[in-house]
């Protein structure tokens, strides 16, 4: 009898055991949790990952996601050990340690230790609720069970490495290292590890910025808890026992601000650019030291970029990002200037290309009038007849004047377009002026110029994310290049070393745009100078104040410069005196291109025809002009003294193509086909 009812009240038992269990899974499996999705700050980071500048979330707060890789397994290693030794083992709530925490507390009659596990922490967190009261930590182990019954145990530790308090606004081990010790919590000492693993028990407490006697001591506890498990050696102790505790906060890195700002404008939680962090800081701290001492009103800004690929490799917006006398927080690589004598280079390329002139054809620098407009020379003075090579390279403004009149401004403006720039006209109708700067750009539009020179001619996009896109032709390979090496051959400021930097300078009206833009075999560089609201800057040159920056941000890009290519075949490498007649001196429009009724013409083909090759060569036919005549393709002379009428013209590849016909009085007529 005795045994039956033995055996009636261990089924009772059990039964009521099973039913408590289900019972409480039940209620587990109800719990409201806290959301999950906790967001994170805003992170832009380099070409190689590392960390450009980080935006805190809504409330102010610095929160970095970080992965379990992202941090050092020693520190993890001592989190567990300190924290939740069985943290692997429970389910949520280690029923072992609330035993021995309670039984504790009665037998000294305070609370000696913790019962808390980690993810009963992450649960308070979550939640953001306290500990002090009984009914607060039921909630957080009904919590606790129910993440651990929905997340794997990996998912509950990185939502600690993203939560854990640190003082202040800092929250995460991520944010924390970055703020105490200056870097990624990837790779961290034992003693910093100690720390990020003590502060978070107490974190107003244990600051230490503020208190750093506690965070050391604190320290210390942890330090001496990992010495007795054996996670780092005795002799690891002793080497850590005098580390100095951080006492001040680090910022958190803010490179290339503004590029970063254009960057997150476009949404999303993580922002990968093509800029190289060692570049940008070299360049921020060159762009302040450019401006230091000059007032406080000097403004600077420095664009970068691999003018093979088309990356940004670098983004100065200005010498500082502050709302100071200088306006710093204005991108001054995005504002729109007056580029003075750096659209000169593109003048001549497409007067290259158009077979207007050659780098030795001559041409006259002497007073001249464009209807009501009458252009000077920037220094008053007049060269006479000279080489349009001298005439780039002394920045002249009259011969530059006549190449526009002859091309036309308009083919200037659709130049700048076609090489992915985005000009802005004063007017209706573009003039003359605007090869004298007389036309609104950016430092990135000017560097996107000068990166379509040194890739030959043809356009690619500058970007600083994302894939780059093959652009369009601007001008032909040998035009680019003839361009270069003009501007290889100016002299560099003094100082700076003979290099053969091909680059060009420049200064606004009134002084108040400084311009340095230059380039090599692989690197484009531009430096803009003046005042962010637009004023005078008076004694400000380009030659002056922007190249010598240029030259020195070269440097800090590569310690030498890579070669300019060679010149393409097709280039006409000689002297004036062996030029085609009509290329010797260049005529103005009125003569170059004098509407007479015995003018040469292109018959055949017609104007945009289609046309395939007869034995690898295309037929052409003339009328009109003097002989002898000259046939050029793209600009360059294919046939010279010709005293026919029609003539066989071996092409060098498929695609649109240029025909020109200059006779001996240098009159001249052009078409533009495509070859099959």
């Amino acid at each position: 009898m005795m045994r039956a009812r033995w055996l009636i009240a261990l089924a009772v038992a059990l039964w009521a055991a099973a039913f408590a269990m289900d019972r409480g899974r039940d209620w587990v499996a109800a719990t409201e949790l806290p959301n999950l999705s906790i967001p994170a700050s805003v992170e832009v980071v380099d070409r190689n990952g590392t960390l450009l500048r980080a935006y805190t979330v809504a409330d102010g707060r610095w929160r970095m996601a970080a992965t379990l890789a992202d941090v050092d397994r020693d520190y993890l290693a001592m989190l567990i050990a300190y924290e939740d030794k069985r943290f692997y083992d429970h389910a949520g709530v280690d029923w072992r340690s609330v035993l021995r925490a309670g039984w504790q507390a009665v037998k000294n009659g305070r609370v000696v230790s913790g019962g808390s596990t980690l993810t009963m922490q992450v649960a308070r967190l979550l939640e953001e609720s306290g500990t002090g009261k009984m009914g607060g930590k039921l909630r957080q182990m009904r919590v606790a069970l129910a993440l651990e019954q929905r997340l794997s145990k990996d998912q509950i530790l990185q939502l600690y490495l993203l939560l854990a308090p640190y003082g202040g606004n800092l929250e995460g081990v991520r944010a924390a290292s970055l703020a105490y010790f200056g870097k990624e919590p990837k790779r961290l000492t034992p003693a910093e590890a100690a720390l990020l693993v003590a502060i978070p028990q107490a974190p107003e407490a244990r600051r230490p910025d503020r208190h750093p006697g506690r965070a050391a001591m604190a320290r210390g506890r942890v330090l001496d808890r990992a010495l007795r498990d054996g996670l780092i050696s005795e002799e690891e102790a002793r080497q850590v026992a005098g580390e100095v505790v951080p006492e001040a906060r680090r910022p958190v890195p803010m490179l290339a601000p503004h590029l970063a700002d254009r960057a997150v404008a476009a949404g999303g939680p993580r922002h990968q650019l093509t800029i190289e962090a060692g570049l940008q800081a070299a360049l921020e701290t060159l762009a302040a030291e450019a401006v230091a001492g000059k007032g406080d009103q000097l403004q600077i800004a420095i664009l970068a970029a691999d003018h093979r690929s088309g990356e940004i490799l670098a983004s100065v917006g200005s010498a500082g990002f502050l709302a100071d006398r200088r306006q710093g927080f204005v991108d001054m690589t995005q504002a729109l200037r007056s580029p003075g004598s750096t659209l000169k280079p593109l003048v001549y390329a497409l007067a290259f290309d158009e077979g207007l002139a050659h780098p030795e054809t001559m041409i006259d620098d002497r007073p001249a009038q464009f209807g009501t407009y009458a252009p000077q020379n920037f220094d008053k003075m007049w060269r006479g007849t000279i080489r349009l090579r001298e005439a780039l390279q002394l920045s002249l403004n009259i011969p530059v004047v006549l190449l526009t009149e002859a091309l036309g401004p308009a083919k200037l403006i659709a130049a700048m377009e076609r090489a992915g720039m985005h000009p802005a006209l004063k007017g209706d109708e573009p003039g003359l002026a605007i090869s004298l700067g007389g036309v609104g750009v950016s430092l990135q539009d000017m560097v996107q110029l000068y990166a379509t020179l040194a890739r030959g001619g043809v356009a690619l996009p500058l970007r600083f994310t994302g894939e780059g896109a093959e652009g369009q032709r601007v001008v032909s390979a040998v035009a680019a290049w003839q361009v270069g090496d003009i501007l290889a051959g100016l002299p560099p400021p003094p100082g700076a070393p003979e290099n053969r930097l091909a680059y060009k300078t420049g200064t606004s009206y009134g002084h108040r745009d400084a311009w340095a833009i230059g380039f090599d075999g692989r690197y484009v560089v531009g430096v803009w100078m003046g005042r962010a609201d637009g004023t005078p800057v008076p004694g400000a040159f380009g030659a002056d104040t922007a190249a010598p920056v240029l030259f020195q941000a070269m440097g800090r890009l590569s310690r030498s410069l890579t070669p300019l290519p060679p010149a393409p075949k097709a280039t006409l490498l000689v002297a004036n005196a062996q030029l085609p007649q009509p290329l010797r001196r260049f005529r103005s429009r009125n003569a170059a291109f004098e509407a007479a009724a015995d003018a040469p013409k292109l018959t055949f083909p017609p104007e945009g025809a289609e046309v395939e090759r007869l034995n690898g060569a295309v037929l052409v036919k003339l009328s009109g002009g003097t002989l002898p005549l000259t046939l050029m393709a793209d600009g360059v002379p294919l046939r010279t003294g010709l005293r026919e009428r029609s003539a066989l013209l071996t092409l060098p590849g498929a695609g649109f193509v240029t025909l020109s016909v200059i006779d001996a009085e240098g009159r001249s007529a052009r078409i533009r086909v495509r070859v099959k």
